[in-house]
């Protein structure tokens, strides 16, 4: 017998979420239904509240206000640093490892031109608005590394200022590897082992 249609419709939507197969969809709604009603409309609750969700103006992290609680903070300001992630995931990772007391910038993506991607699509003018404002003397580039990170990090190497220290994140972050993945001390050692960009040729 199939399943009533709202639980199909439940499934199928749960179902779209990335590691979320049809199985495990149907194991998420058969465990809420358990629950009762309570723990139902607590999540639908949760869940229309992201709707309220921003992207904070000075660094592009999900935020509920104008400006996120890192951006606000005047110690992590003072530290004249930011550390530019591919992702907001990159972001989170470098949080919990509780090592980085600087600020951020979420570029969203990578340059990738086969998918449409370019310097316009990452709004890089905003970095280096935010570097100029913030005084900015160092960045960190916390790009995974790949073919398309590896261009990223040479396209802002020649557009930030000459005059700002730009250093990429070094050994114990593998090929291939994304920081979301990695523990707090991979991270960390990442950080301490960066290494500084020079300008070389234009990235075309």
């Amino acid at each position: 017998m199939e399943m009533p249609q709202i639980m199909a419709e439940a499934v199928e939507s749960l179902a779209r979420l990335p590691g979320v197969g049809p199985k495990t969809a149907l194991r998420y709604v058969l465990a809420l239904l358990r629950q009762g009603d309570n723990a139902i409309d607590l999540l639908a609750a949760r869940l229309h509240q992201l709707k309220n969700l921003q992207r904070c103006t000075k660094c592009q992290m999900m935020a509920d206000r104008d400006i996120c609680a890192v951006c606000a903070d005047p110690v992590r300001v003072a530290s004249r640093l930011i550390c530019v992630v591919e992702d907001v995931t990159d972001y989170l990772a470098l949080e919990r490892s509780g090592k980085y007391q600087g600020l951020y910038y979420v570029l969203g993506g990578v340059i990738n031109p086969l998918l449409g991607i370019g310097p316009e699509q990452l709004h890089l003018d905003l970095l280096t608005q935010r570097i100029k404002e913030a005084q900015i003397s160092d960045v960190i580039l916390a790009i995974n590394p790949s073919v398309e990170g590896d261009a990223t990090c040479a396209y802002l190497r020649q557009i930030l200022p000459s005059t700002v220290n730009v250093d990429r994140i070094g050994f114990g972050m593998p090929m291939g590897g994304h920081l979301e993945h990695l523990d707090a001390l991979t991270i960390w050692q990442a950080l301490e082992n960066r290494k500084r960009l020079t300008q070389g040729r234009r990235y075309e």
